[in-house]
């Protein structure tokens, strides 16, 4: 088992994880709109994606997008995406994803890490507290949609 950074080389076996992590969330299957997604991400490098390999099969994955934070005045990530399928679910796989997540924050001096789950997401919400992330009770979400 490895856990490395994606690359381009990665895309057809990483696209089809990803479009079950985006039907996991409810949305409708579509292998192409998760190539061309992953293909521009990497392209354009901005974001950071992790993957877990067991014997030359992608088994899950973890994104990060870089944030930052004036009053900190650092860098601040947003692990904004984190999914094993559900064969390899149970290993452990999550949990050294998430820690080279961590490592991610370290090496750029970022401040920190934050994620948004879903209330729903039951094995999230077990996992990131088990894993070091404490839910800021101090803050209030607010999201804007266009029309």
């Amino acid at each position: 088992m490895i856990i490395r950074e994606a690359e381009k080389s990665d895309l057809d076996q990483l696209s089809k994880l990803f479009d079950s992590y985006r039907m996991f969330y409810g949305k409708e299957s579509n292998i192409d709109i998760s190539k061309k997604f992953l293909e521009s991400r990497l392209s354009n490098k901005d974001s950071k994606v992790f993957i877990c390999e067991v014997n030359n099969i992608l088994t899950g994955f973890v994104q990060l997008y870089p944030l930052f934070s004036s009053t900190r005045v650092s860098k601040y990530w947003l692990l904004n995406d984190l999914f094993v399928d559900s064969e390899y679910r149970g290993k452990g796989y999550s949990k050294l994803l998430i820690d080279k997540a961590k490592e991610l924050v370290k090496e750029s001096n970022a401040c920190g890490m934050m994620l948004e789950t879903e209330k729903s997401n039951k094995i999230g919400n077990n996992l990131y507290p088990e894993t070091g992330f404490k839910k800021n009770n101090l803050s209030n979400f607010y999201e804007w949609v266009p029309d």
